[in-house]
């Protein structure tokens, strides 16, 4: 049978079971409430069992698979939803990641339904803050998002600045003015932060790490992931 013979007969099938995805626009408006940072409407959504709610479709005949592919695109929409909505990559990202790496472990209903209100409420908050926050200007959200997305590289001021067309001196100000800290600052904060995530949710190496994050040498990681946290790289976990 070809695939799209498949679906057609698949459709069939689910027409005639009363298979029903569930509506599209109160799924909109929950989002619409995380991104918002409205708490109060999100927890009033989340007292009912994500594992419970109809129409989610079948991704897997397996029942935890199936759940556990549901939390996945809801973390995802999730963190889209909030990126359109000023959260920055790196954010979103990361804690889609966390989610998605928490739930692969996970083997009861119960469980993706407590990660499942913890992440969303945690996305909540997130957004809430985010919107309480000073507001950052576009050529420094910019930056932020191309650090993120280029943090394998060696990033340098005039690169970012080149990105952004405005001049080196000109966004190395704008950038401690709004974020508190240099760029050079800015990406050693995020690479240690980055490394730390990796030696807590990866069996990756410290040279491999220092090697996927544009170190020159294993050493001068180690050096700097000292400096900032105390301990070296292999003694961190």
């Amino acid at each position: 049978m070809t695939i799209s013979k498949e679906w057609i007969y698949k459709e069939f099938i689910n027409r005639e079971d009363m298979i029903i995805h569930a509506p599209y626009e109160p799924e909109m408006e929950f989002y619409s409430y995380v991104k918002n940072g409205d708490l109060d409407k999100v927890n009033v959504y989340l007292k009912r069992d994500f594992t419970a709610i109809k129409g989610l479709g079948k991704l897997s005949d397996n029942q935890i698979r199936n759940f556990r592919y549901h939390f996945i695109i809801t973390a995802a929409m999730i963190s889209r939803a909030c990126i359109d909505a000023g959260l920055t990559l790196e954010q979103a990202y990361s804690l889609s990641d966390f989610y998605i790496q928490k739930v692969d472990k996970i083997n009861t209903l119960h469980e993706i339904d407590m990660l499942h209100k913890s992440m969303v409420v945690d996305y909540t908050k997130l957004m809430k803050k985010t919107k309480a926050s000073t507001i950052y200007s576009k050529p420094v959200v910019h930056c932020i998002n191309f650090i993120y997305s280029h943090l394998h590289m060696r990033i340098t001021l005039d690169a970012l600045a080149s990105e952004v067309s405005l001049s080196p001196g000109y966004l190395s100000r704008l950038f401690k003015k709004e974020m508190g800290m240099s760029v050079s600052e800015y990406i050693s904060v995020q690479k240690i932060e980055t490394a730390k995530n990796m030696l807590r949710y990866s069996d990756y190496s410290p040279s491999f790490i220092a090697s996927i994050l544009g170190y020159p040498s294993q050493s001068y990681f180690t050096q700097c992931f000292k400096k900032a946290t105390g301990v070296t790289p292999k003694r961190f976990i």
